[in-house]
């Protein structure tokens, strides 16, 4: 599977993006998709999953602000991230795999990133 994500930008503290990763080669619907993401000078952060049976999950640093949700028929999954802060500023990845899930790494297929800047 190829995963291509789009929708980051710059916004200001508080605002909203909805970050979408586009899928191409096979079916979502196979896969575990999570969302990570990684600041500066850090590493990477599992942000957001949703297993292929539709439960979801995300740490607790961005629970009540971000959901991760997906639409099969358009082989894409979102992350709309609401009241952004500073503090979420970082390259956000989209990755999938048959069989790992959680917000740990390891998943086989990544997409290229989109920044994501919160000032």
């Amino acid at each position: 599977v190829q995963l291509v994500e789009s929708g980051g930008g710059s916004v200001q503290t508080g605002g909203q993006l909805r970050l979408s990763c586009s899928a191409s080669g096979s079916s979502i619907s196979d896969y575990q998709m999570a969302w990570f993401r990684q600041a500066p000078g850090k590493g990477r952060e599992g942000v957001a999953y949703l297993d292929s049976s539709g439960g979801t999950d995300c740490t607790y640093r961005v629970a009540g602000r971000f959901i991760v949700s997906k639409d099969n028929a358009q082989n894409t999954v979102y992350l709309q991230m609401n009241s952004l802060q500073p503090e979420d500023t970082a390259i956000y990845y989209c990755a999938a795999d048959v069989y790992r899930f959680g917000l740990g790494s390891g998943y086989r297929y990544w997409g290229q990133g989109t920044q994501v800047t919160v000032s």
